[in-house]
């Protein structure tokens, strides 16, 4: 799935390809109110560094935005998952 993707001359294997983003974007929940969100992209790249590194939350690159951000919406992803439910949580 994850392969190497290059962003401006730089090669981030732990990332989404444009083409993988284009299927998985129509999934994701869009938030009715709130704050400002992180750009999802930037999150599930976030899920990916951390899954495929095995880094602390706390140790995640701030290029996919705050780590609590990143923490959370996984944990809320896996709960629906787990659930097999719709994504409103």
């Amino acid at each position: 799935m994850v392969g190497l993707v290059e962003h401006g001359g730089v090669i981030r294997r732990h990332e989404l390809t444009d083409r993988e983003w284009e299927l998985l974007a129509p999934l994701i929940p869009r938030a009715v109110t709130g704050r400002p969100r992180v750009s999802d992209r930037q999150v599930i790249n976030g899920m990916v560094y951390k899954i495929r590194t095995g880094i602390s939350w706390r140790d995640l690159p701030e290029r996919y935005g705050p780590w609590q951000t990143v923490c959370t919406c996984f944990r809320r992803y896996a709960l629906v998952l787990l659930r097999g439910s719709s994504w409103r949580v």
